[in-house]
């Protein structure tokens, strides 16, 4: 019998500003992706998979619950589908909307839908006439436009539910106010429902939720930034020779992740899909100190410590299908199969569904038929939203025939982290070295190497030197040092490293780059101090691929 853990992971990073959301992504996705993800698993319940939150995730959907309760939104683009006085747009504000309302995947989330293709060749008309060309857009254009962007983010399965937004669609133009505000119900509804559909698959037993280090923070390298040579010796680093009291910082991520699961869920998550895959053998032991029972990383992390062991790495599945532990630290490590994991996160999207399902099964019944291992076990770990703007309705034929395919397979025993180490306590093998590194290639290059993503690290460093001398100080009341912690946390996400560079979206960059000079000026600000005027100036300085769609790229 093959073990199959299936993990689904969940992660918007902080969006928020003083003036409210800077970017959308969080209830798109909450529309779209985890209301969906949530269904498929209520409509198969046979079905058991590992869904991982992080918790800066959870707060936002927290504070989306609270904005539909209030009716007061402080996010841009839903405050727009609330606005019944449309015709008082300016120049500025016209403009925004039609670069926000257009952000998505065109040939999955736009082109299917021909009333929504008219407005885009609208928009397409306005700059050739000047500034003069958006007076042409009517209040009526933007309502309509507001409207079909939010029925393009809804889920397949919130189409076939509600039967609202097939009357949206069939209606296709000249939507009212009083339609607009009933999808913003919808909208609201389907948002404020989201952790509980979760909670109760948990207590079902049909799910395990796991957790992330708070604020989703590279933990290997805010402890030693020399963890990031392990895999590439030669890599350049940041100016600064560490972290300042990056130990303890990984701690108190830890910490609140295992207190903001609890708060939601009732309970400290069992284990943690450290960010990105992130993992070296101090992290690990880190991870062991906090009870963590078990973490997850990368392929390519396993074989460069294989290696590194003395162990011949050269058939990859013998290796990935057992745990793993240290010496001296109790968290067991599973391993992600990189080639099944990536199958469904980048190239399935291009298949008929029956058929990816098919070659999905029989890859995973070559690695059981291929693997001397007793007890396999498979991981399969990617992004529970990214991918599915890229499938033909959202993913909804592609999951619902692996999910069915899957629960009647006689030979696969579908299970999770904690289970699988339940019913094979005994499993786990020592493992001599772990080389640090992530699910990315194996090493850090994502985040730490290039100039660009150095200078951030270098400007986070002099940030957190700030933070250590202003408490260090004393004075600040407590009120005012937990809004400065909280901000520091956010500044320590992976989020800000993974876009510089010259492999974004250029558009992307510049968003991410903003957004991040952003917190740590109000990280500044909050402490008292006047922020460095270097923060004034973009961190990238080029490159950048050309924007494809609009919609950020990732998987795992």
């Amino acid at each position: 019998m093959l073990n199959l853990i299936l993990c689904w992971h969940f992660h918007q990073p902080d969006y928020r500003t003083d003036q409210g959301y800077f970017l959308p992504w969080t209830y798109l996705h909450a529309l779209k992706d985890y209301s969906d993800m949530a269904a498929h698993l209520e409509a198969q319940p046979a079905m058991r998979v590992v869904i991982n939150f992080v918790p800066t995730l959870l707060e936002q959907l927290d504070d989306y619950a609270a904005q539909f309760a209030s009716g007061r939104f402080t996010d841009p683009l839903l405050a727009r589908l609330a606005d019944a006085r449309l015709g008082r747009l300016s120049r500025t504000e016209k403009k925004r909307l039609l670069e926000a309302c257009f952000r998505l995947h065109p040939p999955t989330m736009l082109d299917p839908f021909p009333a929504y293709r008219e407005l885009y060749a609208l928009s397409q008309q306005v700059p050739s006439q000047g500034e003069s060309g958006l007076d042409y857009l009517s209040a009526q254009y933007f309502a309509d436009l507001l409207t079909w962007y939010h029925l393009a983010w809804t889920g397949e399965t919130v189409r076939r539910q509600y039967p609202l937004v097939l009357a949206l669609m069939q209606k296709g133009r000249g939507f009212s106010p009083a339609d607009r505000r009933a999808l913003l119900d919808l909208i609201g509804e389907i948002i404020t429902g989201l952790i509980p559909r979760y909670r109760a698959l948990a207590q079902s037993g049909q799910v395990e939720l796991s957790s992330t280090p708070h604020s989703h923070p590279i933990a290997p390298l805010l402890i030693d930034f020399n963890a990031a040579r392990e895999a590439r010796p030669t890599l350049s680093l940041p100016q600064a020779p560490a972290y300042p009291g990056g130990g303890e910082r990984v701690k108190v991520h830890i910490d609140a992740a295992r207190e903001c699961h609890r708060a939601h869920f009732g309970a400290p998550p069992v284990g943690m899909w450290p960010a990105e895959g992130g993992v070296s053998e101090a992290a690990l032991r880190q991870f062991s100190a906090a009870g963590v029972r078990w973490v997850a990383s990368g392929e390519g992390v396993l074989m460069h410590s294989l290696r590194a062991s003395g162990y011949d790495a050269s058939r990859p599945c013998q290796w990935l299908c057992r745990p793993y532990r240290l010496a001296d630290a109790d968290t067991v490590c599973f391993f992600r199969d990189d080639y099944l994991s990536d199958l469904i996160g980048f190239e399935y999207k291009n298949w008929f569904a029956r058929d990816a399902v098919r070659h999905f099964l029989h890859s995973l019944e070559d690695r059981y038929h291929y693997t001397n291992c007793q007890d396999p076990v498979v991981t399969v770990i990617l992004d529970g939203e990214n991918a599915w703007d890229y499938y033909p309705y959202n993913g909804w034929y592609f999951l619902s025939e692996l999910y069915s395919a899957l629960v009647e397979h006689p030979d696969i025993r579908l299970t999770t982290f904690a289970d699988y180490l339940a019913q094979h306590p005994d499993s786990p093998m020592t493992l001599p070295r772990l080389v640090a590194g992530s699910w990315v290639y194996g090493d850090f290059t994502t985040w730490m190497g290039h100039p660009d993503k150095n200078r951030a690290w270098d400007l986070l460093c002099a940030a957190k030197s700030a933070y250590d001398a202003a408490l260090a100080k004393g004075g600040l009341d407590a009120a005012t040092a937990q809004a400065a912690e909280a901000l520091l946390r956010s500044c320590e996400s992976s989020d800000w490293f993974w876009w510089f560079g010259d492999s974004n979206p250029a558009a992307s960059v510049r968003a991410f780059d903003r957004l991040f000079r952003d917190k740590l000026g109000r990280l500044y600000r909050t402490l008292g101090l006047a922020p460095p005027t270097e923060l004034q100036h973009p961190i990238s300085q080029g490159g950048g691929t050309a924007e494809a769609g609009g919609v950020m790229r990732r998987s795992g």
